[in-house]
Parts: structure tokens; sequence; C-alpha cells
């Protein structure tokens, strides 16, 4: 048990790819972090502004959204399958990440070329399509970029160190495309003049070129990651089918117990639309949302840091409840705080003070599971012999993206039908004026309503048990299992060699 110990404390991987592989999410996040939000408000207030009516463009956006989220999940499926069948000299992940960046630069691109056109079918039609395709290549390159945490390292310990410094840059970089969106309209309005400036973000110009420059940072970092990380827990060689997979995801229960903490916290995301618009007609311009999501960011980065140090004091399954309370805590005080001082320029210091608190919540739900899930991947193995860490995160992508899709049907329902919000009609204006019970509903949006879905969330892991002495135990077992191995392997070959030696 000692030798087993000693194993398991083995450091793997070296200290600078512990950082590049944080990079390559964080160039990954750098990317999506922020597309599906100024997707939404493309879509409704500049992509097709005088040319077809904003009211059914706005009442088509929910099902746009709806069924790429539904796409995804599809994805996740055949992503998980694909990736545990890739047999490469670089691994399993890393050519689906390496390969798929350029690719995911230039669709990401494209959602932000609306067709020149008059016709309600073709701006349907095309945001339909344009958005489910960004949808489904990013999958390609978010998913198995997720999953190289379980590949990382074979000592649990190492692996949920590198996972958390990993997710703390992702995190940071999901806040990166905030400052991009705040660098590029200040240098537009150097160049362009303001009045200039504004028609120019009346036709969401703006978005198109921090896109692109937000892309091509995408490409940069992942590629750094590529050139440098490397997988080192051992593959399994069956074949895997989509029947076999779909069967793994719905009868392992741990991992369906984590997988379904997304299903059952849905409606969390919301605030993430609204944010924008609170941006706006709280802080002045949709550039701004940095500004109101920077303490929430930085809150989450040192949640995720906090995470790391409560798992040292508790179980994985005990941080995630204590998270989530104090989540659903610190969105309903900032509600009753925002009501009491109301929707003005009163608001805005105690508003991003409380962001600050409400984003350390953000820290668990970035780390823990992605730890969870590493964990069930080692119990699958355990119990069948197989490791199929692209199907375990597909599992939970598939989860997830059902969840990305009620949240991306609901987002716009709440925001473009439920508060009432009214789209400007002037080419020449971005942003109409708003009522009070308008804001009113966002401040909802923003907190009552993800509270409620973060205390569901953590329902499914009341029942998850991989923890304590179980884990243990099942660590253990593996560390012996790949020493068998390998002493297997070196008595084969030296077998081998003494063949090879006799013949000569």
């Amino acid at each position: 048990m000692a030798t087993d110990v000693k194993k398991e404390q083995k450091k793997f991987m070296k200290p600078s790819e512990i950082v590049t592989f944080g990079i390559g999410l964080f160039g990954v996040a750098l990317l999506t972090g922020w597309m599906p939000d100024y997707t939404m408000t493309f879509f409704a207030d500049f992509a097709f502004k005088g040319k077809v009516d904003s009211a059914q463009i706005a009442s088509v956006i929910p099902n746009v959204f709806g069924v790429a989220g539904f796409v995804g999940a599809v994805m996740e499926l055949i992503i998980g399958v694909l990736v545990d069948r890739t047999r490469t000299p670089l691994g399993k992940v890393k050519p689906w990440v390496g390969f798929g960046a350029i690719p995911l630069a230039i669709i990401a691109m494209l959602v932000f070329v609306a067709p020149n056109t008059t016709s309600y079918v073709v701006a349907s039609v095309w945001m339909f399509i344009i958005y489910a395709l960004y949808t489904a290549i990013s999958c390609a390159v978010e998913s198995p970029a997720n999953c190289f945490g379980a590949l990382c390292s074979p000592n649990p310990s190492e692996r949920s160190s590198a996972i958390s410094i990993a997710s703390f840059l992702r995190s940071v970089g999901q806040s990166g495309g905030q400052v991009v969106i705040i660098v590029v309209p200040a240098i537009m309005k150097a160049i362009m003049g303001q009045q200039q400036y504004k028609n120019a973000e009346g036709q969401g110009i703006d978005l198109i070129i921090s896109t692109a420059i937000c892309a091509l940072g995408m490409i940069i970092f992942v590629m750094i990651f590529f050139a440098n990380n490397k997988e080192r827990v051992p593959y399994t060689n069956e074949k895997v089918s989509l029947r076999d997979s779909i069967k793994l995801v719905f009868t392992n229960k741990n991992l369906l117990m984590v997988s379904l903490t997304k299903l059952f916290g849905f409606g969390r995301g919301v605030y993430g639309t609204v944010s924008l618009y609170i941006a706006i007609y709280l802080l002045g311009s949709k550039g701004l949302k940095l500004a109101l999501m920077l303490p929430m960011g930085i809150g989450t980065a040192v949640g995720t840091l906090l995470v790391n140090f409560v798992l040292k004091k508790f179980s994985t399954k005990r941080t995630y409840i204590l998270f989530c309370v104090y989540g659903a805590s610190a969105l309903t005080i900032l509600f009753f705080v925002s009501r009491g001082i109301g929707f003005n320029s009163n608001l805005i210091i105690p508003f991003l003070i409380l962001n600050f608190f409400c984003g350390i919540q953000h820290g668990n739900t970035n780390v823990t599971p992605n730890i969870m899930i590493a964990d069930c991947i080692d119990e699958m193995e355990y119990k069948t012999g197989k490791r199929q860490e692209g199907l375990a995160y597909a599992g939970y992508g598939l989860f997830s993206k059902i969840a990305s899709a009620g949240t991306k049907w609901l987002a716009p329902l709440l925001v473009y039908t439920w508060s009432g919000y009214k789209i400007s009609q002037d080419p020449n204006i971005a942003y109409a004026d708003q009522t009070d019970p308008v804001l009113t509903k966002f401040l909802a949006i923003y907190t009552i309503i993800p509270a409620i879905f973060v205390v569901l969330q953590f329902v499914p892991i009341l029942f998850y048990d991989m923890v304590g002495e179980k884990k243990e135990r099942i660590t253990a077992a593996l560390v012996a299992k790949r020493e068998a191995e390998n002493a297997e392997n070196g008595e084969e070959e030296a077998i081998e060699d003494s063949i090879e030696s006799e013949a000569e």
C-alpha cells in the first residue's frame, strides 16, 4: 500500500504543461466565452435592422438558439465516440483541439456576416443554419479540450490541480473577449470620430472586428497548448459503438448525477444574456459589459482558487453543495439590494461589489464537475476495464448542451418577450430607451431566476458517491493494475529481445 501511495503522489507533468493546458482553454474561451450573448444581440438588434420586421426576428431567436443547443447535444455524443476511436501518435484529444481551431475561427467570423435581405424567411433560415454550424464545430474543439484534464496525468491529485489552474485561466479567457470589445470601439472612435462610430456600431461592425481579433487569439493560444502538452493516461483499444456510448452515459450513476446538474440548473445561465442589456442601460454601453462582469470574473477566479482550497478539506460532493447554497444566497441578496436602491446610477457601485461575491460560485461549476468526471472515468475503468474519457465528457457535454438549448431558448424569451423590451428602429441608433418595469424584470432575470436554478442543480449531487473510501480504494486498484501491466509488458519485451538475440 505504501508503494501505491507513493506512485499516486508521483508528478508526471512539467510545470510548463500545466500552464499551457490553461493557455489552451484560455484561447478557446477567448472566442466561445462571449459568442452566444453577442450573437443574440447581433441577430436581434443589428443583422437585419431596417430590412426585416424586428418583432418577427425577435420571435424566432429563441427557437434559433434552442435548435442549435440540441444540435450541440447530438454533436457532443458523436464527438465523444469519435474521440474515443481516435488513435494517433499525438493522442486522442490533441488532434481535435489543434486541427479544429482554424475551422472554428472561420465559422465564428461568418456568424457576424449577415446576408443583405429583406426576406424574413431567408433571414430566419440563415440564423438557424449559421448558428447550428457554429455550435457543432465549437463542440468538436471545446469538448475534447475539456476532456484533456482526464488524460494529462494518472495522479488524481496532480490532475485535480491541473484542472483547477486550467479552469482558472479559462474563466479569465471568458472575460478576455470583453476586453477586446472595449478596446476595439475605443480605437474605432479615435479613428472615425464619435458620429461615424455610432453609425458603424448601429450596423454591428465593432462586433465583426472584435470576433476577428478573438478568433486569431484563439488559434495562437491553442497552438501553444498543442505544441507543449502530452496525454499520459493510456487508452484502451476496443472499438466503441454509439449504442454502447449512450448506454454508458445513462447507466453510470455517478456520471449521470454529475451530468444532471447541468439539466437541473439550465436556467442559471440566463443572466449572461441580460447582463449585456444591464450594461447598456446601467453603465451606458454594451462594451462596458466587461466593467459589469469584471467583478464577477474576478470573483470566479477567486472562487476557482477557493474551490481548490476547500477540496483539500471536503469531498467534491460537499464542496459542490456548499458553493451552490452560497451562490443562491448571494444572487438573492443582489436582487433585494438592487430593488431597494432602484435601477439608476446610485446602484452601480453596490451592484459591481455584489457581482464579485456572486461570481465566487462560478469557480465551483467551472472546476468541481470536471474533477468529478475524471473520478467517474476511474470508476468506469475499475468496473469495466475500459477507459473512455471522450464518452464520459461527451455524456456531461450532452446534458450541458441540452441545458444550453434550454437556456438559449429561455433567455431570449425572458429578455425579448416577458420583459417587454423595445428594439430600436433607427439604423443609426443601436438601442432604444426602456421603461422602469422592463429594467426591473432585467434585474430579476439576472438574479432571482438564476438563484432558483442554482439551488436545483445540486439536487442530483445528493446521490453522488464517488468520494471517501470508495475513491481511495479505486485509485489504489488502478495504480496496481497499471504497475502489473507495465511489468507484463516489460517481461514480453525481454522475451522478444531474448528471441531476437538467439536468432542472431
